[in-house]
């Protein structure tokens, strides 16, 4: 396979690999384009958004619980008729200015780190990860914590070993309540036990009355068909339930517990289902705490992990269909090196199947939002910005809709009524783009030698700076990668 000339490298080094270009940063790639890629590896992981609210998961969790406390002890008082103050902020109107603003805070500040860093490469990365791992604002308690989740569990271990990832992510509160595992009880734990015996002591009325006990199974069923060795990965249903068994007793602190425990992943052992268990033909003897973390560590060295998730990766940043040499070389690094992430990065780098022309991925709606600013030299200054479009193209921000998080393919993406909608937004975004700047400089700044002579002779031709800058963001080019 022929290698493209050093200025098509650089271009697609920036907008293949990373979030699209700033003016000027094709040219600081050119001079050496998997060097400059690589040199945005590191150990500590991704950048955090440094505009993100300040609150971790357990402080907002923490939060909320303390208000629905409130607002629930309120509520009894006024159906005892005794007398008692109405909390001063009510719990409802709370939680929807946490969702107004600290949820919005989240992801503005994630959108201008994307906008503006000059490690584009190591930001799609870590988007990638989130994705594979998604957490979506399906209720109030989880949009509060998807943004917290995502920079405390993810970023901090995108370019380590995939085991401590998989173990970061599967334990945070944030997946926890997301996949429902708090409320997961072991059917014979010496909680249930307890619960089945006060209910049989003060029957419905008693402190056991309303309280709904059982195993959940979603997050070892999510953990083992989306993270880790897929649907077609050789497990069973049989094994499904032996993990959901194993996982019993991870859950989130709350205020019966220690102070400090609010909000934190805990494992509480009495809710723990005893026994040992047997997963994809591995015996797993009863040690506590200690028998899901082993169970998630075989999990994440499987050879199945590693096939199912290379080839996400090759899809994801080559080609709808991933070419299978690209799949089995990064296998076989992912393998070799125990799941090392920073080098199946590199081998990602190093693949000449990356590098080759033509732009295959069609970008999702954020690429093409946050690529517009990019290209723009410029950044979201309002939530509403980047939401109202994204949700309009059917990416609402931290809201997938399922576990599977959003889709990474062209059919997804590119239906006629997107395209429009797309036009829209660059419509109305060029105006205050452009700014006076010349669009065809600002084209061979955003596409280098990706940059065709047809959408040139366009932008160069149109009525207005704005109309090219417009029909920049619209041409083929740009809107692939």
């Amino acid at each position: 396979m022929a290698a493209p000339d050093p200025s098509l490298s650089a271009a697609i080094a920036v907008t293949r690999f990373g979030l699209g270009a700033r003016p000027g940063e094709i040219a600081e790639a050119a001079h050496d384009p998997k060097g400059w890629l690589k040199a945005q590896i590191r150990a500590e992981g991704a950048d955090q958004p440094v505009e993100a609210s300040p609150e971790t998961a357990a402080q907002r969790i923490a939060e909320l619980r303390q208000f629905q406390q409130q607002r629930r002890a309120f509520k009894q008082a006024a159906a005892d008729k005794a007398p008692q103050a109405e909390p001063a902020r009510d719990p409802v109107k709370m939680a929807q200015k946490l969702l107004r603003q600290d949820t919005a805070q989240d992801f503005l500040a994630r959108a201008r780190l994307g906008a503006t860093t000059a490690a584009g490469f190591r930001e799609r990365w870590t988007l990638f990860w989130a994705n594979h791992f998604t957490v979506a604002a399906k209720n109030l308690q989880c949009a509060l914590v998807v943004g917290p989740y995502e920079n405390e569990a993810i970023r901090p271990h995108v370019f380590g070993r995939f085991e401590a990832l998989l173990t970061a992510v599967e334990t945070h509160p944030g997946m926890l309540l997301y996949l429902d595992q708090a409320q997961s009880i072991g059917p014979d734990s010496r909680f249930a036990e307890l619960v089945k015996a006060r209910a049989a002591r003060f029957g419905a009325r008693g402190p056991a009355a309303g309280r709904k006990l059982g195993l959940n199974e979603n997050l070892a069923r999510e953990t083992m068909e989306l993270h880790t060795v897929s649907v077609n990965g050789g497990y069973t249903q049989a094994d499904v339930t032996e993990f959901a068994r194993a996982l019993t007793g991870l859950s989130i602190g709350g205020f019966r517990g220690p102070a400090g425990q609010v909000g934190e992943t805990v494992f509480r052992e009495p809710a723990h289902e005893p026994g040992v268990r047997t997963i994809m033909g591995v015996r797993y003897p009863q040690t506590g705490e200690a028998q899901p973390m082993a169970i998630l560590a075989d999990l994440a060295r499987k050879p199945q992990t590693a096939r199912f998730i290379c080839t996400k990766l090759a899809r994801h940043f080559v080609a709808d269909t991933p070419p299978p040499a690209l799949v089995d070389r990064l296998q076989g690094v992912w393998m070799a090196s125990g799941g090392d992430l920073a080098k199946v990065a590199e081998a990602l780098i190093e693949a000449p199947e990356a590098w080759a022309p033509p732009e295959e991925k069609f970008k999702t709606p954020y690429d093409f939002v946050i690529s517009s600013f990019r290209a723009a030299g410029a950044e979201p200054q309002d939530i509403r910005q980047v939401a109202t479009i994204l949700t309009a193209l059917g990416q609402k921000p931290f809201d997938p809709g399922s576990p599977k998080g959003f889709p990474d393919d062209t059919a997804s993406w590119s239906a006629p009524d997107a395209i429009v909608k797309r036009m829209a937004f660059a419509q109305a975004f060029a105006p205050r783009a452009v700014q006076g700047r010349d669009p065809s400089a600002l084209a061979e700044q955003a596409l280098g030698a990706r940059l065709t002579p047809a959408t040139a002779t366009a932008i160069a031709r149109a009525e207005s700076r704005p109309e090219g800058f417009a029909l920049l963001l619209m041409s083929p080019e740009f809107q692939r990668r």
